[in-house]
Order: structure tokens, then sequence, then C-alpha cells
């Protein structure tokens, strides 16, 4: 069982031994929209780990996965109506993508390899993954693919460990992770690959970046404090803040639908509890925290509902009428 946690202690034992290892949290960028469901991974059916949908207060609980195997990483596409995730069911890892109820569940990539957390394109028509496909298992590297699992290329191609996709909202730009300066840094890319530039430096790790739904804020997970906290940048790399500050290690953020979040894994003595506080680090509070290990939250986004406001020719009265129909994405990638 791959846990995110146990991920990036691996990451750190890498750069100290010299070893290159892949850290695995998973990013996902959407396009602006209302606050939905949460899916998240827990362990509490099984020892192996579902995948679970709670509504954003922690209520309501829902099983959407249930084999035997390791089910994790779920990703909301941006219209919110199906999840990509990982699952270890064929023997390793491989991407796998289920509409919003756990039905229809359907395999994406197949190799002898280990396909891993996936993240989808503000237009949904791609996902982004990381692949151990062409290292033996030593490093991993960056794929895109369609969204129905053809054309899978690897885009950022080199020869150190890069993973944890996350897309600008215009769909231009991918957020990763990366050691090739000796430790794990963010990086940021073109969609297609070229143009790859470092965003954070400093001597510890920095992992987990997440794009703004607005695509000017970054947030990311650091050790630089000594333990894993969560902090905010500018898309540039500037300004980079401390939201967080406790004993405990806060990873794997990403912002809500709307902007105004953001959730993050906390782990403890007990394992890993869903918090969400402000987009300024105020008021974080515990979302889904109990006796079981709850982590790796992606938060799904609603289409806003449109509002229209009608006037009659024959009366003074203006009537507003407010239709549920989805709206198109924001952005076309």
């Amino acid at each position: 069982m791959i846990r995110r946690s146990v991920l990036v202690v691996l990451a750190v034992v890498a750069v100290v031994l010299g070893s290159v290892v892949a850290s695995t949290p998973a990013g996902s960028s959407q396009f602006p929209g209302s606050n939905g469901k949460f899916a998240f991974y827990s362990d509490r059916d099984d020892s192996n780990g579902e995948i679970y949908s709670a509504n954003a207060d922690g209520s309501g609980i829902t099983r959407l996965t249930n084999n035997a195997a390791a089910d994790d990483y779920p990703a909301w596409s941006p219209d919110g109506t199906k999840i990509a995730f990982m699952s270890k069911r064929d023997g390793n890892y491989e991407i796998y993508v289920m509409n919003a109820d756990g039905s229809n569940q359907s395999r994406l990539t197949n190799n002898t390899a280990r396909d891993l957390v996936p993240a989808w394109s503000p237009d949904g028509t791609k996902i982004a993954f990381l692949t151990e496909r062409n290292s033996n298992n030593s490093n991993g590297q960056i794929y895109v693919m369609n969204a129905d699992g053809t054309n899978q290329t690897n885009i950022s191609s080199n020869a150190f460990a890069d993973g944890v996709p996350s897309w600008s909202p215009d769909g231009t730009k991918i957020l990763f992770q990366t050691d090739r300066d000796g430790n794990y840094e963010i990086y940021v890319m073109n969609a297609d690959g070229s143009n790859q530039s470092r965003l954070t430096n400093n001597a510890s790790l920095d992992l987990d970046p997440s794009w703004s739904p607005d695509g000017t804020k970054i947030v990311f997970q650091t050790i630089r404090d000594g333990n894993r906290e969560i902090y905010v940048m500018n898309a540039d790399g500037s300004n980079q803040t401390r939201l967080t500050n406790n004993a405990s290690n806060d990873m794997t953020p990403s912002w809500s639908p709307d902007g105004t979040k953001i959730e993050f894994t906390r782990f403890g003595s007990a394992g890993g509890s869903i918090w969400v506080m402000n987009a300024d680090g105020s008021n974080p509070t515990a979302i889904i925290s109990d006796l079981f290990d709850n982590e790796d939250a992606s938060w799904q986004s609603l289409p806003i509902p449109t509002s229209t406001s009608t006037t009659s020719t024959t009366s003074t009265t203006s009537t507003s009428t407010t239709s549920a129909a989805p709206v198109a994405p924001a952005f076309t990638g």
C-alpha cells in the first residue's frame, strides 16, 4: 500500500542517501465553481483503503470503491461528474476513472510499472499523472494522456524524479515537484513539457504544489521549519508565506473550487485527518477526523447556477429565475 506520508519520508531518505525515490502526493486544478463534496482515502472498512465521498462539512460519508486491493488519490474532473484515481487491483498501480457515485470503474493505463496520482486538465480532456515506466521504478516522470487513456506522452522527460502534477487554471502550464537540484523543489513547465523553470529554492523539501483557481497563487507543503507545514506563494514563486504552524505534520494541500479555502491532511498519532482553513490560513477546522486514517482529499467543483432576470412587458414586476444546468468551464485549455 502506498501512503502519501510514507512516500514523502522516502523522498527524504532518497535525498540523504543519494537515491532517487519519487514522492507521489496528489494535486488537482479545477475551473472556478462552487464547493461540492470531498473525495478521499480512508481505511475505515479495510486495511488496504478505499475511496469515499463526503459532504463539505464531513457528513454523509459514502464508500465509492470496494475491492481487496488499494484504491487511493482521487481527483475530481473539472465538471464534478467523474473521479480519476489509482488502484492496485490489477497487481500494480494503474490509473482508473469512475462516475461520481462510484459506478462504471474503468482502467485507463496498463503497463508493468506503477502509474500514480492523476490530475485533470481544466477543460477535462486530459489527465496528467506520475509514472515509473521509464525508470525501472527508480524515479518518476510526468505523463499526459487523453481522458479516455489514449495518447500517453512523457512531458517532463529527464533523469530525475518528477511528480505531483497540477494544471494552471487556463491549462497552459503544469506545476510539479522534482529532485533535480539535489532535494525536492517546485517547478513549473508549459503543458507540453517545455520551459521547465524553478519556483522554490531552499535546503529542505518543497512538495505537493496546487494552483489556486484564479491562477495567482500556489499552495504547497514544506519542511523548511523542521516539520511539515503549509505555505502559499505567488504564481511566480515570490512572497512565500507560512499558513500553518503546529507540531503535527500538515501535508497535501489543495484549493477549494471557489478559491476561498484550502484543504489539507494533518497527521497525528492516530493517522491522518482532513482539515479546511481559509485561504489566509485562519480558522483551521477538522472536517473528517476519527479513529481511522483519512487523507488525500480532492474537492469537487460544482457548476455555479446561472441567474437570469426577465421583465414582463405588461407588468412592472421583475422575476428572477435560477437554473441549475451546468455551465461551461471558464477555461478551455
